[in-house]
């Protein structure tokens, strides 16, 4: 199945001149989300994972059940003070601020194996910090996973040093 064709654009949103790339139409296809999942899990399957880490909010979806299929468990990353426990947080350069997110200290334990999880590779700001997190923690990050990709943005240059896979790539707009 083509994925990109179950993506729906959606102009002008969060803000003027933004294009987002909506996945709650590939979700909602069961045939597309189950494809989405088995390509996921393809990819990841060989690579010995201990935990899949998905960043808040729809990191969560796909993540989840990726890690429910790989039979290793699923840890969140959330906004501050999302998380009910001692936190690890990490802030981050955005094109128009910064911005922060969390980890549980006692989420990944020195030497996992782990697989970062998220809907969509812009600049690649938080997925960045999302594996500093882990690192932190004493986890090795052992690949990372979009079902989405803008290309022109260049996301990938911050994470050269991580096996990076997306399902659906997009170029300049």
């Amino acid at each position: 199945m083509d994925l990109k064709t179950l993506i729906r654009d959606v102009p002008n949103f969060p803000k003027e001149g933004i294009i987002f790339k909506d996945i709650t139409t590939l979700l909602k296809n069961p045939d597309g989300l189950a494809d989405a999942l088995k390509e996921l899990y393809n990819l990841a399957k060989d690579k010995s994972v201990d935990k899949v880490v998905g960043i808040e909010s729809r990191g969560f979806i796909l993540g989840g059940a990726l890690a429910e299929k790989l039979g290793v468990g699923f840890v969140p990353i959330r906004k501050p003070g999302k998380l009910p426990a001692e936190t690890l947080s990490e802030t981050y350069s955005l094109e128009y601020g910064t911005d922060t997110i969390e980890i549980h200290k006692d989420a990944i334990s020195p030497g996992e194996k782990v697989l970062l999880h998220d809907d969509l590779l812009a600049t690649g700001g938080t997925m960045k910090a999302a594996s500093n997190l882990v690192e932190k923690l004493g986890g090795k990050v052992v690949q990372i996973s979009f079902i989405i990709e803008l290309d022109f943005l260049n996301g990938r240059d911050l994470l050269k040093d991580y096996d990076v896979h997306s399902l659906i790539h997009y170029s300049a707009e």
